[in-house]
């Protein structure tokens, strides 16, 4: 059996893997920074939220339209150019917002708010882009699986690890520095990347009725809906968190449950990625939604916030196998030359469903009882497994 470190010992995986990483460090970073310098530079809450807003909407939403420019003509042609703009507008709105010692300095709501919508615009696809060169670098599906693996574990990581690098930052610099930090990581990582060796399977075909054909990635319903169910979990519960360890007074305990989801997922995906599994993939993934739901709405029953920190590690050893999945069957729906955009389209799902659960929630949290709101942030998991089973069902009737 394949391990971990056969799979970094694969020529060209660990430099490539690496170059990936620094560059992803910046997605664990910008956030954070983003929100900070804008707070900073314009006095404003209201206006730092509506610029990350911003960001993150403009950053999920094109992301398949950026991996298709990458499946279009590599990552050399694509991703180089998207991270030397990003780059340069996130220095951009570094420079705007430092030196400002407070509320009513204020830089422009709007120059924020523009650069912000630009930059998220140019977001290069790290991520789908990696998961693609690890098809090429893995044509053994237990190893791509473990591949999978230690690159959701890894990343998962880094989101951890971003705005603890933003917290050291700030103490010792003023907000914008962070901004400037990821800037210059993107960019490095990005172009490190484009440099490997690994052959990246480019679109090719001059006739539009081919190109058009092909670049339209089929199957993709069950990961994508998987990725959206986990997000919308996912960021309903980082609002349950805060509201369930404000009523038990422990405010603070909040970063303790979500570390626990963390460090959950983390062991997840690694003790996934080790297992040859011979069931099917999408029947699996039904499987491990049905988990992550149950455990969710579990979760629930918590009488303290150390009871809730174990059911949220619990709920955590779903998470990255879910992903972990729906990437595979994703990759395997995918014709090769269209993996980076079937990829992104679960990258965006998920992010998109973060976004829609904490947004549902925090409408719900005030309404209805604590109880209630984690079994209907345990909804979209149980809903993806059931709609899955009842699809593998019906075909076999038929």
């Amino acid at each position: 059996m394949h391990s971990y470190a056969a799979v970094l010992r694969t020529p060209h995986a660990l430099s490539t893997f690496g170059a990936a990483l620094l560059g992803r460090l910046s997605y664990g970073t910008v956030s954070l920074s983003l929100a900070l310098a804008a707070k900073d530079a314009s006095g404003s809450l209201a206006v730092a939220g509506t610029a990350l807003a911003l960001f993150g909407a403009t950053s999920v939403v094109l992301s398949p339209v950026r991996a298709a420019l990458v499946d279009r003509y590599g990552p050399r042609r694509a991703l180089v150019p998207m991270a030397v703009v990003y780059a340069a507008l996130l220095t951009a709105f570094a420079l705007v917002t430092r030196d400002h010692p407070g509320a009513g300095a204020g830089t422009s709501a709007v120059t924020l708010g523009a650069l912000a919508v630009c930059a998220g615009a140019c977001t290069p696809p790290l991520g789908p882009t990696m998961r693609t060169l690890w098809s090429q670098l893995m044509p053994d599906r237990g190893m791509l699986q473990r591949a999978y693996s230690l690159d959701g574990v890894a990343e998962e990581l880094l989101l951890v690890a971003g705005p603890l690098l933003v917290g050291v930052l700030v103490a010792y610099a003023e907000p914008a520095a962070g901004v400037a930090v990821s800037a210059a990581l993107v960019l490095v990582g990005t172009v490190a990347f484009a440099l490997s060796p690994v052959p990246f399977p480019v679109r090719r075909g001059s006739a539009r009725r081919e190109r058009t054909t092909r670049t339209r990635p089929r199957g993709l319903g069950q990961p994508v809906l998987a990725a959206a169910g986990v997000g919308l979990c996912l960021g309903g519960l980082d609002l349950l968190a805060i509201a369930f360890t404000e009523r038990q007074h422990q405010p603070g305990a909040v970063a303790w449950v979500l570390a626990a989801l963390s460090a959950g997922s983390a062991v997840g995906g690694l003790a996934y990625g080790a297992v040859s599994w011979r069931s099917a993939a999408r029947p699996r993934l039904a499987l491990i939604c049905a988990a992550l739901g149950a455990a969710l709405a579990a979760a629930g029953l918590a009488p303290n916030v150390y009871a809730l920190g174990a059911a949220a590690a619990v709920a955590g050893l779903f998470v990255a196998p879910a992903l972990t999945t729906a990437y595979l069957i994703a990759d395997e729906a995918a014709a090769p030359d269209a993996r980076t955009q079937a990829g992104a389209w679960v990258n965006t799902a998920l992010n998109a469903g973060i976004s829609g659960g904490t947004a549902l929630v925090g409408v719900l949290v005030g309404r209805l009882p604590l109880f209630l709101c984690f079994v209907l942030v345990a909804v979209p998991a149980l809903v993806c497994a059931a709609v899955t089973l009842h699809g593998k069902i019906h075909r076999k009737r038929h």
